[in-house]
């Protein structure tokens, strides 16, 4: 192998990092409701019409895989704290082309994030169009052009909005963290109060177990819907994306995983035990991309309050969750940049605001494309075609990336024993692996298993996604192929990485000094354990 012409492959693979601690506890958490509290206001009209009366049913399948997900996440990044996510887990357990699949997928997933949150956001703001044009309504700004039905005025909301994303994220981590928490909270108030007020003034069982009994889908409609009842939980990675920028992740992070869990649950389910009570399912055709909106109008006494407040919420939280997608793109391929699965060019940070910039602009600009992309996609009068399209999408990166973490946790749980773990997701059996403890994760399997059948449900019943997806990985394949190549490097061969060193440096930066020193401790042992023994 000759030499790589910017001199010789550093064998830690991470140098000091450039990204400032800025994000508190409370801006931890932000950032995975901004990615995932979101997405009940995305997800709820487009599944609650696929599922019908069944919705909730499809919401609770997806919500358990969620949690296990978010276990795996609070172990991992809490472990990991670096830049990168799910990819680094992948990177880190199963080599180079492993963490280069993962990363693409979920790259995929965050400019969509990114696509959709911004539609959907700004679907909510014209809730109050008829007030701003003189009773005109968002549908009467459309124009036919052969099959598809064009929004043009809501494209271009959608296109200033993402320009808009592009600028905050450039000036800085911290804006943005400080824009989630002001409006986080004021969203998870007003969440609160629709929810408490929608069960205690108008909700009848009844009413939800007639929905459920006579208003049934296909079994293909019903797993339809709980494949796309999987984009109402995804985000959560975004905690760890944002971990190198974290103070303390080791302690923060499972905190604010496992909080960011329950809370998500609670809400996913209320919402869609509440629409099924409330709302003929068929009556959000057209309203997917107000949903929470028309849930508020139908409840009695506050009604006409809540369901401007519910639509002034929904914009600003759904933005901020768009928000997230263009901090996850940047940060995930500047760590990928890093460990040399992209151009070194991802991960220059700009020298004023210590921001990969470049990222955000290129990935911001994708996000962009495939909005205009979905927008001139043909569709049926009066429907939301954006909205499904990109939905329709959304779901297989992030399978395809929680699918991979899985695998890397239970990898590294025997590959990388050594690593402190400050939170271990529960159920465990103890078992010897070279000598070594090795606390096997039931719970791992478990979610695995959960998301290998979520992704085999996309892939059948997405038409979108089972081309788009698989061709994007495969480009992404080929770019990374051209890249080694012209570097000099092994194509499909994991480079020598200085994994001991980069744990110890990562943990010094992050002050984790208590796992630093266990850290240490675990590799003294095991090399005076193995130093006598025979080679």
């Amino acid at each position: 192998m000759r030499t790589p012409p910017d001199g010789p492959h550093p064998a830690d693979a991470i140098t000091g990092s450039e990204l400032r601690r800025d994000v508190s506890v409370w801006g931890s958490y932000m950032w995975g409701y901004a990615a995932v509290g979101a997405d009940i206001y995305t997800a709820l009209g487009i599944i609650t019409l696929a599922a019908l009366g069944l919705a909730p049913l499809a919401f609770l399948a997806a919500g358990i895989v969620f949690a296990l997900v978010g276990l795996c996440y609070a172990e991992m990044a809490s472990s990991y704290p670096l830049a990168g996510g799910g990819q680094y887990f992948t990177l880190r357990g199963l080599g180079d082309l492993s963490g280069l699949i993962a990363g693409a997928a979920l790259v995929l997933d965050y400019t969509i994030d990114i696509s959709l949150f911004t539609v959907v956001a700004l679907g909510y703001f014209n809730y109050f169009l008829p007030l701003i044009t003189f009773g005109h309504h968002a549908g009467d700004f459309t124009v036919s052009l052969g099959p598809v039905h064009l929004a043009w005025l809501w494209l271009l909301e959608s296109v200033a909005g993402i320009v808009l994303l592009i600028w905050l994220n450039v000036r800085g981590i911290k804006v943005s963290t400080n824009f989630n928490e002001i409006i986080g909270t004021i969203a998870i108030f007003a969440q609160s109060v629709i929810v408490v007020a929608g069960f205690v003034l108008v909700w009848k069982p009844e009413i939800v177990a007639n929905q459920m009994l006579y208003n049934r889908p296909t079994l293909s409609q019903f797993a339809f819907g709980s494949s796309l009842a999987i984009i109402a939980f995804v985000g959560l990675e975004t905690i760890s994306q944002v971990a190198q920028e974290t103070r303390r992740p080791a302690t923060i992070i499972p905190r604010t995983s496992i909080g960011l869990v329950i809370s998500v649950l609670l809400f996913a389910m209320a919402f869609s035990i509440l629409a099924v009570g409330l709302v003929n399912p068929s009556e959000f055709a057209g309203h997917e991309g107000e949903s929470v909106a028309l849930i508020a109008s139908r409840i009695p006494i506050i009604g006409v309050v809540a369901a401007p407040l519910a639509a002034v919420i929904g914009a600003l939280i759904v933005f901020i969750s768009a928000n997230s997608g263009v901090v996850s793109s940047s940060r995930l391929s500047y760590s990928m940049a890093q460990f040399d699965l992209l151009p070194a060019w991802f991960k220059k940070v700009n020298k004023r605001f210590a921001t990969p910039a470049r990222a955000v602009i290129v990935f911001g600009g994708i996000a962009m494309l495939q909005t205009i992309f979905a927008f001139f996609t043909p569709g049926q009068p009066g429907k939301t075609a954006a909205i499904d399209v990109l939905a329709d999408l959304y779901a297989f990166g992030a399978t395809t990336g929680y699918l991979f973490v899985f695998i890397s946790l239970l990898v590294l749980r025997f590959k990388d024993p050594f690593t402190p773990r400050p939170y271990k997701m529960p159920l465990n059996i103890r078992v010897t692996y070279k000598g070594n403890q090795v606390w096997f994760p039931v719970l791992g399997l478990l979610g695995l298993l959960g998301v290998l059948f979520f992704l085999i449900l996309v892939l059948l019943t997405h038409h979108y996604a089972r081309i788009v997806g698989p061709l994007w990985v495969v480009a992404a394949i080929i770019l990374f192929a051209m890249y080694r190549r012209r570097r000099g490097l092994p194509i499909f061969k994991t480079l020598p990485r200085d994994w001991e060193g980069a744990t110890k440096k990562v943990l010094l930066e992050a002050e984790e000094f208590q796992s630093l020193e266990e850290y240490e401790a675990a590799l003294s042992e095991h090399r005076a354990r193995t130093s006598g023994q025979p080679s």
